[in-house]
């Protein structure tokens, strides 16, 4: 259970205060996010999310659903010279863009936990096996939770491929300790570019922690990753607030947005740091989306809502607001598309 624990821990205890002429997110030992009505989950509601998901994890819970797939070898992704995208599972996408294959958020292992006995177990296995890759050129991270920083990954990721690491600040020393040194930290609203390819790292609403004692310690962002004539948001884990306004003005529109879909009950733990589906979709018009690519949904169980139930809300949600199925992609595991 160390891996639930941590993944429902949050807050900034322990970061200090403001730092004189720094931007108001840091602070002296960490961050914090910048919608002053944040809040953490109160103790007792943390406490009584943790026995149920003890209890489910004791007991087995429900049978996971079975979710389309698509074969995919990564023959024509390796061929392939256009702008795709390839959802792998999770908040892993493999994006091409401009010549350069971008993963997002890798997590290839059989749990999101620091251990492989316990935690989170992959519900269905990756779209895309490991070793069909394209050439990495690029990895951005969002933050360190065992869901979306899997060192094993990385590890591997690193020594087969040997792609830049985009991170959030306060990152390269876990990366060096994991042995990979090739890695660029940015601050929100920082930039870097390979080719033609720019990344940029932007706020979210969110928390970090590895650990019960490094919360808020490392920074969590969005990336915005622009091309030529192309650009796409991914929005790694986030809860809404109004901040996205100024993504999309900013740097939008997008052609693609990556949003989250799933881990949004019990509110009383999960509203200020998860979007629901329906919150999702606001994300999507505050930065300026064309079209909605829904991510982190159907791959680990890790919270209360049924597994099954995020993209059908999304699904209600978009024919609700009038959006056409063409610009709500919910993709099955593997599946490539063009745009």
């Amino acid at each position: 259970m160390a891996a639930a624990v941590l993944l429902i821990a949050s807050g900034c205890v322990g970061v200090g205060g403001p730092l004189p002429s720094a931007p108001p997110h840091h602070r002296a030992r960490g961050f914090v996010n910048e919608n002053p009505a944040f809040q953490r989950p109160d103790f007792w509601a943390l406490q009584t999310f943790r026995a149920r998901r003890l209890w489910a994890a004791l007991t087995g819970g429900p049978a996971a659903p079975e979710f389309p797939r698509v074969a995919n070898d990564g023959r024509v992704l390796r061929d392939h010279r256009g702008p795709t995208i390839t959802w792998i599972g999770h908040a892993t996408v493999l994006v091409q863009l401009d010549g350069v294959n971008v993963l997002t958020d890798p997590q290839f292992s059989e749990r999101a936990s620091p251990v492989r006995f316990a935690g989170p177990r992959r519900l269905n296995p990756p779209g895309l096996a490991f070793e069909d890759l394209p050439p990495i050129h690029a990895v951005v991270i969002s933050h360190d939770h065992y869901d979306h920083l899997d060192r094993p990954t990385v590890q591997r990721l690193a020594a087969a491929h040997r792609p830049r690491f985009f991170v959030p600040l306060r990152f390269k020393a876990w990366f060096r300790a994991a042995g990979i040194t090739d890695v660029e930290e940015l601050d929100w609203w920082e930039s870097r570019t390979i080719g033609s390819v720019t990344f940029t790292a932007t706020p979210v609403q969110h928390w970090s922690a590895r650990s019960p004692f490094d919360t808020n310690r490392r920074l969590w962002a969005g990336w915005a990753i622009a091309g030529r004539e192309r650009r796409l948001f991914f929005a790694g884990d986030t809860g809404y607030y109004d901040g996205f306004r100024r993504i999309g003005e900013r740097l939008g529109p997008f052609d693609l947005t990556l949003v989250s879909i799933a881990a949004y009950e019990p509110p009383s733990v999960m509203a200020h740091t998860h979007t629901t589906p329906e919150e999702s979709l606001r994300l999507f018009r505050d930065v300026g989306g064309r079209t909605f690519v829904a991510i982190h949904w159907g791959t680990f169980d890790l919270s209360e809502e049924p597994i099954d139930e995020p993209p059908r809300r999304l699904a209600a949600a978009a024919r609700a607001q009038g959006l056409p199925d063409a610009r709500v992609w919910i993709l099955a595991h593997g599946e490539t598309r063009a745009w």
